[in-house]
C-alpha cells in the first residue's frame, strides 16, 4: 500500500455536488442603467424646481438617489449566500453561508436521509425541499425559485438514491 492511498481512501468521491446562489436578475451594466435614469429624472427635477424658486426640493431629491443606491447595494450584499450540497457514499453535507460571511455545516447518513418536498395543492410548483433524518429536519435550496427547486430536488434524490444503493450492489435499468 502506497502512503497516500489511506488518504484517497478516507475522502470518497462525491455523487453529486451543487452549489446554489441566489438569483439577481440585473448585473452590473443593469445597475448603472438604472442608477442613470434615476439620476437623469432627478436631475430634470432639480433644474425644474430650481427654475420656479423651489430650490428647498433638492435635497430631497438627491435623499430619492441615495435611498435607491442603498437598496440596490444591500440587494447586491445579500447575493453573496450560498448553500452548497455534497453527495458521497457515506456522506450528505450541507454548508450555508449568510451574506455575512457565517458558515454552518450538517452532515448526514445518506442511507438514513431521505428528501421531502412540499408542493403546492393549486398548480403542483415545489415550495420546500426538506432533509429529514429521524430527529433532524433541514430545510435547504430556500433562496431558489420553485422550477430551480423541482430539478435540483430531481438531481438530489437520484445521487441519495445513488448513495444508499451503495458501490457493490450493480444496477439494473
Amino acid at each position: 500500500m502506497q502512503p497516500g492511498a489511506a488518504l484517497a481512501d478516507a475522502e470518497d468521491p462525491p455523487l453529486f455536488a451543487a452549489i446554489l446562489t441566489p438569483h439577481r436578475s440585473m448585473g452590473w451594466p443593469g445597475f448603472l442603467a438604472v442608477m442613470g435614469a434615476v439620476a437623469a429624472v432627478n436631475l430634470v427635477g432639480a433644474v425644474v424646481f430650481t427654475a420656479i424658486g423651489a430650490w428647498p426640493v433638492l435635497p430631497f431629491l438627491g435623499l430619492d438617489v441615495l435611498i435607491i443606491f442603498l437598496a440596490f447595494r444591500a440587494n447586491y450584499r445579500h447575493a453573496r449566500a450560498f448553500e452548497e450540497v455534497i453527495v458521497t457514499p457515506t456522506e450528505l453535507r450541507i454548508r450555508k453561508v449568510t451574506w455575512h460571511g457565517h458558515a454552518r455545516e450538517w452532515r448526514f447518513n445518506p442511507a438514513w436521509t431521505r428528501l421531502t418536498q412540499q408542493r403546492d395543492e393549486e398548480d403542483g410548483q415545489v415550495l420546500g425541499l426538506t432533509l429529514d433524518e429521524g430527529r433532524r429536519r433541514l430545510d435547504i435550496a430556500t433562496f431558489l425559485p420553485p422550477v430551480e427547486r423541482e430539478g435540483f430536488g430531481k438531481a438530489l434524490s437520484a445521487a441519495l438514491a445513488e448513495a444508499k444503493r451503495g458501490p457493490d450492489r450493480t444496477r439494473f435499468d
